[in-house]
């Protein structure tokens, strides 16, 4: 990529936790710093802080996250940030940033302001607050499902302005003769020996209900009274505010006598590592994601996916592997399935599609396209 003259752009969520909205940030950060353009992040920090940092970007720590009427003094600060910035493009990423950022930018001057691109992450709740995602003068849908989402809730949406573009994933860093480190697997067989033997069936999720943790934890039972020697791994953030649910998933897996077939292993940095010594992964989604980006990397792998046939993670496995596609809440079909899928070898097609080349190039031909208009 080579453009007239170095851009700055300012992208702004509410912090840098794990998530996809912050990882889609951190790739599209790194994209322009190694092309040589000014990436500024503003959120209130996280756990990816240092990583944006190291490779490159300006971090403004600012509570743009926060949910008060205070956060609304921002507004001014960041009109003068964006005019000392010199920023062209001010990418919003999450709603309440999206407001701050919005109201900053409308107060400014038309003919000099920078250009405002929103990301559409999720099917939010269709109200004024969320309205604000669509007010880009391009809005990125990040699966055919948000952009059908945008078009159907906020129909007066200029259609022209939405900009399909699916999340990505990096063929390089999930190749399919991926092997994890000698010293991954040494200290990983030390930590869970339960796992010998074992079919390990690896969901990733945050522990959240409609996640479909439940789901998983019905299937396991199955397949254990099937006669399969499973082993259930439960990989994903606990929500302080979810502990309660933790705690009722705990109880069924002790009622349904899994204690000895399952384990929650809560936030790890090495899903990755994790994945590609699962037997299958699986997506479980009780309501339809925006994308579910776990189910392409997991493919890109060589780990075939069961997932319910909604939403992004639907339009990922019907284009790179439909033989795990179950219809949504089917128990009955998620069992027969997964047993089809342990007991045949699986094709996975080639990803042409969803890799994180494409995302990163689509993206910033939205943010040229807008200076060069």
């Amino acid at each position: 990529m080579r453009a007239q003259r170095p851009y700055t752009v300012l992208q702004m969520l509410p912090a840098l936790h794990a998530g996809g909205v912050e990882r889609g940030t951190l790739e599209i950060a790194r994209y322009l710093v190694q092309n040589k353009h000014h990436s500024l992040v503003m959120s209130s920090g996280g756990r990816l802080l240092s990583q944006l940092e190291a490779e490159g970007s300006t971090h403004f720590d600012w509570p743009v996250g926060k949910k008060s009427l205070t956060t609304l003094r921002l507004i001014p600060r960041l009109r003068r940030l964006l005019i000392e910035q010199r920023v062209d493009i001010l990418h919003l990423r999450s709603r309440m940033p999206a407001w701050i950022g919005y109201l900053a930018w409308r107060g400014m001057d038309p003919q000099t302001r920078p250009k405002l691109v929103t990301t559409v992450h999720g099917p939010y709740s269709v109200n004024r607050y969320s309205a604000v995602m669509t007010k880009g003068e391009r809005v990125i849908a990040v699966s055919e499902t948000i952009r059908d989402y945008i078009l159907l809730n906020y129909p007066k949406v200029d259609a022209s302005r939405i900009r399909l573009i699916h999340r990505g994933v990096d063929p390089v860093e999930f190749p399919s003769d991926y092997r994890p480190p000698d010293s991954w697997l040494t200290e990983w067989r030390q930590a869970y020996p339960q796992l010998t033997d074992k079919i390990v069936l690896t969901l990733p999720a945050r522990i959240t209900r409609w996640k479909g943790q439940n789901d998983f934890i019905r299937l396991i039972a199955r397949l254990k009274m099937a006669g399969l020697a499973v082993h259930g791994l439960m990989v994903g953030e606990v929500d302080p505010k979810k502990r309660s649910y933790k705690q009722e998933l705990e109880a069924e897996i002790c009622r349904l006598n899994l204690i000895n077939d399952m384990d929650i292993i809560g936030h790890r940095s090495d899903l990755k590592e994790i994945m590609s010594v699962s037997n299958l992964v699986l997506s479980l989604a009780q309501t339809p994601e925006a994308f579910g980006r776990v189910v392409p990397e997991a493919l890109s792998l060589g780990v075939a996916v069961v997932g319910y046939n909604h939403g992004g993670v639907g339009e990922v496995l019907r284009e790179l592997f439909p033989s795990g596609l179950v219809p949504p809440k089917n128990i009955d079909a998620l069992e027969k399935t997964v047993l089809h899928c342990l007991a045949t070898p699986q094709t996975i097609a080639k990803n042409e599609s969803f890799t994180l080349a494409h995302m990163q190039a689509r993206t910033y031909s939205i943010y040229r396209e807008l200076l060069e208009s």
